[in-house]
């Protein structure tokens, strides 16, 4: 699968550096060659020993050590691999690369290359979450740098949350997803994902339950299938997955502003749970209470129609739009009128009343519904629902 591939693994200093061991003869099993890189912090958990039997390459440590420099130089280096793969990705090492320090090897192999780059993070729950951390994971995304991961589970060191190291079949997973030729291959998606945040005030919001589990599997389903995805997500519980151009929004207007920038696309699938309204009136300061018991006056707008507006584009109208319907009451019936409505090619229809437990959980029940009419999918997963929806839209668009 990965024959052929050379992979420059940077090891960062933590706990997690351990399964860097098995990740390279993971990688090695598909085919590729492992080109091994310690930090020095690395070395406190792993061995350049036990790297190097297990990588079966040279291990490359200093950033000054001249024969290595009069080898292979750290420019040549940064830019001879098909993918620069840092797992694990320290807080330490995410900082350094997002403000663009260079003071050891694997950071100037970061700053010196050209070749793609992904990430895999490691870290304390804390700082996962630190805004700091967020910030970096932003600028980092933000630049097309591949995120995998974390997790959540038990720390080492004994807290649980966020920021487990993926597992090693998941980020070899991810690095194949990277080199996959697949029926998408040259073929530029949208999806949207998520809630949008509507401002009530500093601290308040109007939002839904969604969070962004289908939309996401959607994304990556499709990368798997080879397509260049522009993920486009609100406010999500669920992390973007591997191998997606991540744009990050709060509202239902800069999520519109960020659907029309990444025109044009041979699809676009809205999988989003969009906002209807905003607040006209939102205050600049928090609200409080005066003590007479009167409640705040809201003003509302409706948001602008993202399905709607790009299924009736004249120019730069993608190939295939698809939309999702969420309803509780007449899930067939009203999807079709809404597919009518907004003008796009395919509606997916599912029940979120509560009792189904599908608005935030890990399974769905679709209907897709197209000119042709409706195809019901029995309940599943929402990574099957999602593959199964990539290669209705790899079908129709090849």
């Amino acid at each position: 699968m990965l024959a052929g591939k050379r992979i420059l693994l940077i090891i960062g200093g933590g706990i997690a550096a351990y399964k860097s061991l098995d990740l390279m003869r993971r990688l090695r099993d598909q085919g590729a060659t492992v080109v091994p890189v310690l930090t020095r912090a690395a070395e406190e958990f792993v061995t350049p020993l036990s790297v190097a039997a297990l990588a079966g390459h040279k291990v490359y440590r200093d950033l000054f050590d001249l024969n290595e420099e009069a080898e292979m130089g750290h420019i040549q280096l940064s830019r001879s691999a098909d993918l620069i793969l840092v797992a694990p990705a320290t807080a330490d090492l995410m900082g350094k690369m997002a403000n663009g320090l260079a003071n050891d090897l694997a950071s100037t192999l970061l700053m010196a290359t050209d070749t793609p780059v992904m990430i895999a993070p490691a870290m304390n729950v804390r700082m996962w979450e630190h805004p700091a951390t967020r910030r970096n994971l932003a600028t980092l995304t933000g630049g097309g740098i591949t995120c995998v991961g974390p997790e959540e589970g038990a720390m080492a060191c004994g807290e649980f949350g966020p920021g487990r190291l993926s597992e090693v079949d998941q980020i070899v997973a991810a690095v194949a997803d990277h080199f996959a030729d697949g029926p998408l291959t040259g073929r530029h998606v949208i999806v949207t994902s998520g809630p949008t945040h509507e401002p009530i005030d500093p601290v308040r919001y109007i939002a839904n339950r969604s969070s962004g589990a289908q939309g996401s599997a959607i994304a990556a389903a499709l990368v798997a299938l080879g397509a260049k995805v522009t993920f486009i997500t609100g406010p999500a519980s669920v992390a973007p997955p591997a191998g997606v151009d991540v744009v990050a929004v709060e509202t239902a207007q800069a999520m519109y502003d960020a659907v029309h920038a990444a025109l044009p696309a041979d699809a676009a699938i809205f999988a989003a749970a969009v906002a209807d309204w905003r607040v006209t009136n939102a205050s600049g300061s928090k609200m409080k209470k005066d003590g007479s018991g009167s409640l705040p006056q809201l003003e509302f707008a409706q948001n602008p129609d993202i399905l709607a507006t790009i299924s009736q584009l004249e120019e730069h109208r993608p190939e295939l739009v698809v939309g999702f319907a969420a309803e509780t009451d007449d899930v067939i019936a009203n999807a079709t009128l809404k597919r009518a409505r907004k003008g796009c090619d395919w509606i997916v229809a599912n029940d979120v009343s509560p009792e189904t437990g599908i608005m935030g959980g890990a399974e769905n029940a679709v209907t897709v519904i197209t000119a042709e009419g409706g195809e019901s999918w029995p309940r599943a997963g929402k990574d099957e629902v999602a593959r199964n929806l990539a290669a209705k839209i790899a079908k129709a668009l090849t």
